[in-house]
């Protein structure tokens, strides 16, 4: 185990990362077993208003992750002081997409279905940091061979053909897909090969004048959505509360 930390964790520098992402799912998991709590009226939480104003945790969250962001790049990659920053900037990160729903509709959706964005975005965040610790990197670089490496033209064309299959993802309406294809390629050339979603740009552009491809890709769609709704928000309700009822 000490090797294996020695090896992949303290030498590529990859400590304030792991703290980072610690700090983040800790503060998340905190931060909304506080606001459940508000939200049954049980325990000693309520919620901090100034003069009458509601003050969101989206507010130290932003402050605390503009400290630890310019700490973080201070402080490099060692030292006490780098570890410190990411903490601080892992616990502003937590506070701030913890209200990400908030954020984009510029609304207080946190307990509305609106609000299960925050969610989403939190556990794509997690597991994109996650995927990073573990060793990949963006565009399969990390897939490459030393020599390989070595060959500018190699690398140019291993991470643009692997943006190009990210940019066909999302522009077929799989966004999931587009992004962590970023970290794992294979994962968007799934989705680059695969049939369009119904109303996505390619489904749009291509799909005008072949009533057929639109029929399977609107089957398509309503199959994986009745699939995997369900289990989504049950997921979604556990880790995050379920919203008010409309």
């Amino acid at each position: 185990m000490g090797d294996w930390w020695q090896r992949n964790i303290m030498e590529p520098g990859k400590l304030p990362l792991l703290l980072a992402l610690a700090a983040f799912v800790l503060t998340f998991a905190v931060t909304r077993v506080i606001t459940r709590l508000i939200r049954a009226g049980k325990g000693p939480f309520g919620n901090v208003k100034a003069g009458g104003v509601h003050i969101h945790h989206v507010v130290p969250g932003v402050v605390l992750t503009v400290v630890g962001g310019f700490g973080a790049v201070a402080g490099g990659r060692h030292g006490v002081g780098s570890a410190l920053a990411a903490v601080v900037f892992g616990i502003g990160a937590g506070l701030l997409l913890d209200e990400f729903a908030l954020i984009l509709h510029l609304d207080d959706v946190y307990w509305s279905e609106a609000g299960r964005k925050s969610v989403e975005v939190v556990v794509l965040t997690a597991a994109l940091v996650g995927l990073v610790l573990a060793g990949f990197t963006p565009f399969g670089v990390d897939g490459m061979s030393q020599d390989e490496l070595q060959d500018r033209a190699n690398v140019i064309v291993t991470v643009a053909g692997n943006f190009l299959f990210s940019l066909l993802a999302l522009a077929k309406g799989k966004a999931r897909l587009a992004i962590f294809g970023v970290i794992v390629p294979v994962i968007a050339l799934v989705g680059a090969v695969r049939l369009a979603r119904p109303g996505s740009p390619w489904a749009r552009r291509f799909y005008a004048r072949r009533p057929r491809a639109r029929a399977r890709a609107r089957l398509r769609a309503e199959r994986h959505d009745r699939r995997w709704s369900g289990p989504r928000r049950v997921v979604q309700d556990w880790i995050g509360g379920r919203p008010d009822p409309r």
